[in-house]
């Protein structure tokens, strides 16, 4: 893998010199890897030949600590007079320029995906990179609930893109149902890892509350403090003058701690 700095924002009066980090795959053993460092795939622009990944506060469920919560029953009630299975698919045995599919997938980006990004040509570029290994499809005898796009590699599987039936996003929590059953299905594998995206602003705390084992990249290693993690998500609403090292009243860099805000001249 090649790991990669692209300037961005500069504040000389705090000496903040912003880098957004980027990591571009070289082999597809490297997937596991990849993402415990915090990456995730990036798909923004389809002219791009190379599998980009960006570095951010991602999420994931380590399975050696999961377990079914009152939350996950809950929902799974809900969803039993809908009858709905889940079929795992290798991408390979999918049919990605169905019509049916296509529609299915679009229609749901256009009316759920921030500026409905996620128009035909962006799909099929999604669907086209090696990165998607499989599939899942969720239906029940009489239609069509609901899709995953999942990159499973090693002991990790990543629940990238999701599209539902939003007819039945808050009658039946089908979106959380379905991450849910790919979670469960992933440690039945014996896998180690499911990662689910990023962690930003407090409407994404629902996938903490929901999955016990979940932990989130701090730039640093892998942590468990759901408390910070509210913080963070709290914060990322306010405008920050300076970046966590210097305005966090304890963080840690290996075994050294920053215990307190600093008035000194930041040079």
């Amino acid at each position: 893998m090649k790991i990669l700095f692209s300037e961005h924002q500069t504040d000389y009066t705090s000496y903040t010199f912003s880098y957004a980090v980027y990591c571009v795959k070289e082999s597809q053993e490297e997937l596991p890897e990849i993402y415990a460092r915090g990456f995730l795939p990036y798909t923004g622009d389809t002219d791009w030949k190379d599998d980009v990944f960006y570095l951010a506060r991602s999420l994931r469920v380590n399975l050696t600590e999961f377990k079914t919560l009152s939350e996950n029953r809950r929902v799974d009630r809900k969803m039993e007079p809908l009858q709905a299975g889940m079929l795992v698919q290798a991408k390979s045995e999918f049919d990605t320029s169905d019509p049916d599919f296509v529609a299915f997938c679009t229609d749901y980006a256009e009316e759920r995906f921030a500026g409905g990004d996620m128009d035909s040509e962006r799909l099929q570029y999604v669907l086209s990179r090696d990165l998607i290994s499989h599939i899942f499809t969720f239906r029940n005898t009489e239609q069509m609930l609901g899709y995953v796009f999942a990159i499973i590699e090693g002991n990790t599987l990543h629940y990238w893109f999701s599209f539902y039936d939003t007819e039945y996003m808050r009658s039946h929590s089908l979106g959380k149902w379905m991450m849910w059953k790919v979670i469960e299905w992933a440690q039945e594998q014996g896998l180690d890892y499911v990662y689910i995206g990023t962690c930003y602003r407090e409407k994404s705390l629902y996938k903490v509350r929901d999955h016990k084992g979940a932990e989130f990249f701090d730039g640093i290693r892998w942590n468990t403090d759901a408390n910070l993690l509210k913080e963070l998500c709290r914060s990322d609403e306010q405008n920050k003058p300076v970046d966590m090292l210097k305005s966090e009243r304890k963080y840690q860099i290996g075994n050294t701690y920053f215990s307190q805000k600093s008035d000194s001249n930041p040079q």
